[in-house]
């Protein structure tokens, strides 16, 4: 298989992830203001969700320009992580109408972690077939960022039991952090083309 069919299968199931999402904002009940400010806690919520998936998509599109070569472990950890990108509508729809429950917002810190892990493990697996000197291996070096960004939503999960906002908050930090655009891979792709 193709880097470029790979990236299309993805970029398909991802689009289908954000219309689910959408699918789910319903117009409120009533006519008035107050109707509709009801519904910012599930907007903002949708917002966050919407967020996160596009930074997915964004570095997922870096990430496969550094395969040469699709192997069957690319393929199958990309499809996990697109697993569980896939729960990101089912976590964002219970969490935007229970916004003040813990459970709630520990599930939804937990969709937000698996596919945390999911993309670290594409990583691995990227670098075991592309070898410990590609262009992946030195842009991500000892990548403080993604694991920081697995311990926060861990501990955000934990304390989503204590207070709810405070999972909140993190959620948000994560997604402030990852939306200063990571270049280390584009200029890894950029120094490699032109040693050549």
């Amino acid at each position: 298989m193709n880097r470029e069919r790979l990236t299309a299968f993805s970029d398909g199931v991802i689009a289908i992830i954000i219309t689910l999402m959408v699918l789910e904002l319903r117009p409120p009940a009533g006519t008035n203001w107050a109707a509709l400010l009801g519904m910012l806690p599930f907007f903002l919520t949708y917002a966050l969700s919407f967020l996160f998936v596009a930074i997915y998509w964004n570095n997922h599109h870096h990430l496969l320009h550094t395969v040469h070569h699709v192997t069957g472990p690319i393929m199958w950890t990309n499809m996990a992580l697109l697993f569980f990108l896939s729960l990101t509508p089912f976590a964002t729809a219970w969490l935007g109408g229970h916004y003040r429950a813990p459970v709630p917002a520990a599930v939804y810190g937990i969709a937000l972690l698996l596919p945390a892990i999911a993309y670290t493990l594409l990583q691995v697996t990227i670098i075991a077939a592309e070898g410990h000197e590609s262009v992946l291996a030195r842009a991500l070096g000892r990548d403080l960022k993604g694991k920081a960004s697995m311990a926060l939503y861990a501990t955000a999960v934990g304390l989503a039991f204590v207070d709810p906002w405070l999972s909140f908050g993190i959620y948000a930090l994560v997604a402030a952090i990852w939306l200063v655009p990571d270049r280390r891979i584009e200029r890894n792709l950029r120094e490699e083309g032109d040693r050549r």
